[in-house]
């Protein structure tokens, strides 16, 4: 049979009789297969693998233990041969020919009278494949055709929307870079009716989106928020009560000094179904960027993440604690004054990235002593990670008198010893 042969369709057989014949693995796979569709399944085969059993056994199918007889066809709208046997799978293929109901003859694909895809579920969309006969051929693109579904590089995107209420996703998507999102964020993102976008997100994704897609802009900016929370909030809502599927696209993770819970909860208190997408958080991918750790055998075992705008007296002041400050360059020189006043060491290594891991990455890198003056005489600015304790020390972009010893996971703190 080529391939110009096939008219592709799909089968609705819910509640409809059909049968299979045959009773080992593939016989069990196909069954399985039916029963997902919501057909009737009856089984004919005088010896059942374990797993067509357990079928049998959870009362899912029927299983009449014998060899196949011509009159199983009657009143079936599907048959599948599955026996390993080539003359008993002709046999049923030839039964069901003579009363035009269609069979999938397992043993002779090129005479069978319909063909088995490979199939794969994503969301609500069913993928299903033919690749001239060849299933393994068949398997492989239909794995990639849902590899690029899942991860949002084929649109899932309904058109026709359903009447109920939409929903929110509130999304995480990393310090900036396109490639920081998780799969399950670039996918709903590749859904979305309605994105809701943050200044920091991964804004290179958006220009991916179908034309028809509305953004609507909220970022912030320190000291300048024209869109308020509260606002911000009742767009979620609106939005998603049109029967939208809106996406909120926030930079780092939404819950990680994001605002994310309180968009969530005003979601959930208005009747809109929200899910929380976890995202890189920039408080540990931009100091990693910069080849700083939080932790690090040997030099930190615990970090604390607080603004600028907190008070610091509550986290520890030691340089084997790493402090990470967000949003904290406008507040720099009191912030280090408040921790040099809980008694961190003033030659405590201190590294500020701006723009992680995009092109415009910078680094600055001092003490608790020095950094507010190097931040202001190089026009240190939004966005930036701040990162104070002697893990500052393992990085690259570290001055060579701050590299005092070998900071690798065998031998901690050994210093160096030198060669010139």
């Amino acid at each position: 049979m080529a391939i110009q042969d096939i008219y592709p369709t799909a089968l609705r057989l819910l509640g409809r009789p059909v049968l299979v014949v045959g009773g080992g693995p593939v016989a069990a796979r196909r069954a399985k297969g039916l029963l997902d569709a919501g057909a009737k399944v009856t089984v004919v085969a005088p010896i059942a693998s374990e797993k067509l059993r357990g079928l049998v056994d959870s009362g899912l199918l029927a299983w009449e233990q014998r060899e196949y007889r011509t009159e199983d066809l009657d009143g079936v709208w599907f048959v599948q041969t599955a026996t390993g046997t080539p003359a008993v799978d002709t046999q049923v293929a030839n039964d069901a020919e003579a009363q035009r109901i269609w069979c999938v003859n397992a043993s002779d694909h090129e005479s069978s009278a319909a063909w088995t895809p490979a199939v794969a579920v994503v969301d609500d969309v069913k993928i299903a494949i033919n690749a001239g006969g060849d299933p393994r051929r068949a398997m492989a693109l239909r794995d990639a055709v849902a590899t690029a579904l899942e991860t949002g590089g084929l649109p899932l995107r309904r058109h026709r929307k359903p009447g109920a209420n939409g929903s929110v996703a509130l999304i995480g998507g990393g310090p900036g870079d396109s490639g920081l999102i998780t799969v399950r964020g670039r996918r709903l993102l590749g859904q979305a009716d309605v994105v809701v976008a943050d200044r920091l997100g991964p804004r290179g994704l958006l220009a991916e989106l179908a034309p028809d897609v509305r953004v609507i802009e909220v970022g912030k900016t320190p000291g300048h928020h024209p869109v308020p929370q509260l606002e911000i909030n009742r767009i979620l809502v609106e939005e998603a009560l049109k029967g939208n599927r809106v996406v909120r696209l926030k930079g780092g993770d939404p819950y990680v000094l994001g605002r994310g819970g309180e968009e969530a909860e005003f979601c959930r208190q208005n009747g809109v179904e929200v899910e929380v997408v976890s995202g890189v958080t920039s408080a540990i991918s931009v100091p990693a960027a910069a080849g700083i750790p939080v932790t690090h055998r040997g030099l930190a075992k615990g970090f604390s993440v607080v603004t600028g705008h907190e008070e610091l007296s509550e986290v520890p002041a030691r340089p084997d604690h790493t402090v990470v400050l967000l949003m904290g360059v406008a507040q720099l020189r009191e912030s280090a004054a408040a921790l040099a006043g809980s008694g961190l060491p003033l030659d405590t290594p201190v590294g500020i990235v701006e723009n992680g891991y995009l092109p415009e990455q910078r680094v600055t890198i001092g003490t608790l002593e020095t950094i507010a003056d190097q931040a202001e005489a190089v026009g240190v600015a939004n966005p930036a990670v701040i990162v104070i304790g002697d893990v500052v020390r393992v990085s690259p972009f570290a001055p060579q008198h701050f590299k005092t010893a070998d900071y690798s996971t065998i031998t901690p703190n050994r210093p160096r010893v030198r060669t010139n």
